[in-house]
């Protein structure tokens, strides 16, 4: 247990001092962050929450985060981005069903499969193979 807890401080000490050359970095190619957009996602239980900052200021915790359009949540699970995406298609097939005059099955199974399609299979490529 004494080994864990000195390997998680010493995680600490190397993020926080990544995160302090990346403050440097920035103020010498003059450059700024929104530091109102950066967030801490803590992987992981049974850590404490360790609290890191950028500059001076202290950088807010988040359970889920969404980065590069996928949003992944503490436990690295993406089940809220597939919740997300489902919506979404049901929300094009309701649009599809709304303004279509035809009920023809392959005239809105073609509009379902050009308009919502991509995103279900968009989000099943990000989400990699399930073990």
């Amino acid at each position: 247990m004494t080994q864990n807890w000195e390997e998680w401080l010493i995680h600490q000490k190397t993020v926080q001092c990544d995160l302090d050359r990346l403050e440097s970095w920035a103020d010498r190619n003059l450059m700024k962050f929104n530091k109102g957009k950066c967030r801490v996602l803590h992987l992981g239980t049974n850590k404490p929450m360790h609290q890191y900052r950028l500059g001076a200021d202290l950088l807010e915790s988040s359970s889920v985060e969404k980065d590069p359009g996928v949003l992944v949540d503490n436990k690295l699970t993406i089940s809220q981005q597939c919740a997300l995406v489902a919506e979404k298609a049901n929300g094009i097939l309701g649009c599809i069903t709304k303004t279509v005059a035809s009920r023809s099955r392959e005239v809105i199974f073609s509009l379902y499969s050009a308009l919502a399609r991509p995103h279900l299979a968009n989000t099943v490529s990000r989400s990699g193979p399930q073990s």
